[in-house]
C-alpha cells in the first residue's frame, strides 16, 4: 500500500510536469496542473525505505546494525557447521548443514546420534537421519533469534512512521486523487474519440434533431451504413419501416446513444454539423422482455414498458420504441399501437418508433408532428441497404426476404394469394414454377392454347373479364 501511494505522488508529479509544458498552447487542461500539490518529501521517504515490498537496510540506522549483526553471527554459525561437519563426517548422512524449523542442524545417521552432543530438531521422511543442532552453535542460535525479534519490531515501527507520514498528507493526497480522476476520464474520452472518429456535436434545448452521417459505436467504421435523421420544423416524432433485419432497431439505438453520449460530454461518431438536443429523460423499449419467472410475455412484457414510459413521459423526454404493437392479434396490436403514437404526440416528446403496421404509416402521413421514414431494401438483390430514408414509408418485404433465404416459389405464391388476394396471379406464377421445376411439356400448353384462340373468329363480339368490357376481335 505504501508503494502504491509513492507511485501515485510520482504519477502526479509527472501529469503536473506534462501540464505546466502545455502551458504555452492555451489549453483548458493545463489549468488542472496549479491543483496538483506536492506532498512533501513523503514520496522520497517511502521510496527510499522500501524497495520491492520490502523495508531495506538504509531505511533506519538501527535497523542496519541489525541486520550487520545478525550476518556476522550466522557467518559464525555456518563456519562452525562446517568445522563439526568434517571432524564428524562419518556419523553424517550429508555433506551440507541444513536448517530446520529456524535452527542450524547436521544430518546424522539415527543409530549414531548418540556421538553428536546436541538437541535433535527433526527426522527425516524415512526416519533414517536425524537433524541435531549441536550444542556449540545453540547460543549463538539463541543470539540470532533474539536480534531477528529485535529486527522485526524496527521493521514494524518503521511503516508504523511511513503510515502516519501518509496520515499527514491525507488532504493532499486524496485532492490530488479528484484531480487525477478528472484528468483520467478526460484522456479516456480523446481516446475513445479519437479510436471512434467522433467529432463534438452541436447541443442545445431547441427539441429538434439533425443527425449527420451517425454510426453506431460498437458497429465497425468500415462496414456501418451512416445515418441521416433530421427532426425539426415541427416534427415531434418519426416511424420508422422497412424489412426484417433491414436496421429499423439499430438506427433507434443509434439515436439514443449519440444523444446520450452527448449529454455525457463525450465525443458522437458522427459528421461536422450533427445537432443533438438535451432530454431530461430517455424512455426505451426495444429488445423482447420475455420472462417465465415474472409471469410476462413478449406482448405483456412490452405493454408493461410501454405503460411505464406513458407515465414517465413529458415534453422533455425522448422516446424509442421498437416493434410497436408486436406480439399479438395484429388488429388489436394496430390500434394499440395507434393510440399510444396519439399519446406520445400529445404529450410534446420525441419519439422514435419502429412498426410493420401499414395503418400506422397511414396515421404518420395523417397526423401533424409525425413523419414516415423507411429503411432501403433492394428489390433486385433482395438485399437491405441500411439507409434511411427520411419522408418515405417502407415495406416489411417479407415475402423478398423469405425468398432470399431459400423458400419455394410455390409456397411464396400461395403466401402472396393469402396476404394480398391476388389469386389469379397466385396460381399463374405456382403453375409456372411448378412446370419450371418439373420440366413440364411446353409444346402440349401450347396446343391447348391454340385450341382455345380458334373458337374466336375476326369481327366476333367478346366480352373481356375481369372488367367486363365490350370489345372486337
Amino acid at each position: 500500500q505504501l508503494m502504491a501511494i509513492a507511485g501515485f505522488l510520482t504519477a502526479c508529479q509527472r501529469m503536473a510536469s506534462y501540464l505546466k509544458r502545455a502551458g504555452s498552447s492555451d489549453t483548458v487542461m493545463a489549468s488542472y496542473a496549479a491543483g496538483l500539490q506536492e506532498a512533501g518529501s513523503l514520496q522520497n521517504e517511502i521510496t527510499d525505505a522500501i524497495h520491492g515490498d520490502q523495508v531495506q537496510d538504509k531505511a533506519s540506522p538501527w535497523l542496519y546494525d541489525l541486520r550487520r549483526d545478525i550476518e556476522r553471527i550466522e557467518e559464525k554459525v555456518q563456519q562452525k557447521l562446517t568445522n563439526l561437519l568434517r571432524a564428524n563426517r562419518d556419523i553424517c548422512s550429508d555433506a551440507y548443514p541444513v536448517q530446520r524449523n529456524g535452527h542450524y542442524a547436521l544430518p546424522i545417521k539415527r543409530e549414531l546420534k548418540s556421538r553428536m552432543a546436541g538437541t535433535v530438531i527433526d527426522y527425516s521422511a524415512s526416519g533414517s537421519t536425524c537433524f541435531i543442532e549441536p550444542a556449540a552453535v545453540q547460543e549463538m542460535t539463541e543470539e540470532i533469534l533474539s536480534l531477528r525479534v529485535e529486527e522485526e519490531n524496527e521493521v514494524l515501527r518503521i511503516l508504523y512512521t511511513l503510515s502516519d507520514a501518509v496520515a499527514q498528507q491525507a488532504d493532499v493526497i486524496r485532492a490530488n486523487q479528484q484531480i487525477m480522476e478528472d484528468l483520467d476520464f478526460i484522456f479516456a474520452k480523446g481516446r475513445l474519440s479519437q479510436a471512434l472518429g467522433a467529432c463534438a456535436p452541436k447541443i442545445g434545448v431547441e427539441r429538434r434533431l439533425d443527425i449527420r452521417g451517425g454510426r453506431h459505436p460498437l458497429l465497425p467504421r468500415e462496414k456501418c451504413v451512416p445515418l441521416d435523421l433530421t427532426m425539426d420544423g415541427g416534427v415531434r416524432g418519426i416511424t420508422i419501416t422497412g424489412p426484417n433485419t433491414g436496421g429499423k432497431t439499430v438506427a433507434l439505438k443509434t439515436v439514443g446513444l449519440l444523444c446520450l453520449m452527448a449529454q455525457c460530454g463525450l465525443h458522437v461518431p458522427a459528421a461536422e454539423g450533427t445537432y443533438l438536443c438535451m432530454n431530461s429523460q430517455y424512455l426505451c423499449d426495444i429488445g423482447d422482455g420475455q420472462s417465465i419467472a415474472e409471469n410476462l410475455s413478449t406482448f405483456s412484457a412490452h405493454m408493461t414498458n410501454v405503460k411505464r414510459i406513458l407515465d414517465q413521459v413529458n415534453d422533455q423526454s425522448l422516446v424509442l420504441l421498437d416493434e410497436l404493437g408486436s406480439g399479438t392479434d395484429p388488429a388489436e396490436g394496430m390500434g394499440l399501437a395507434i393510440a399510444i403514437l396519439e399519446e406520445l404526440a400529445a404529450s410534446g416528446c420525441l419519439f422514435l418508433v419502429t412498426t410493420h403496421y401499414p395503418e400506422v404509416k397511414s396515421f404518420a402521413e395523417r397526423a401533424e408532428g409525425v413523419m414516415n421514414a423507411r429503411m432501403a431494401f433492394d428489390r433486385e438483390s433482395l438485399r437491405p441497404l441500411y439507409r434511411l430514408e427520411m419522408g418515405l414509408a417502407g415495406e416489411s418485404c417479407a415475402l423478398h426476404i423469405a425468398a432470399r433465404l431459400g423458400f419455394a416459389p410455390a409456397l411464396l405464391s400461395r403466401a402472396r394469394q393469402a396476404a394480398y388476394g391476388e389469386a389469379e396471379r397466385a396460381a399463374q406464377s405456382a403453375k409456372k414454377a411448378k412446370q419450371a421445376a418439373k420440366g413440364g411439356p411446353r409444346l402440349q400448353r401450347q396446343k391447348a392454347l391454340q385450341r382455345h384462340e380458334a373458337r374466336f373468329s375476326v369481327g366476333d363480339s367478346v366480352m373481356v373479364y375481369p372488367e367486363k368490357k365490350v370489345g372486337i376481335v
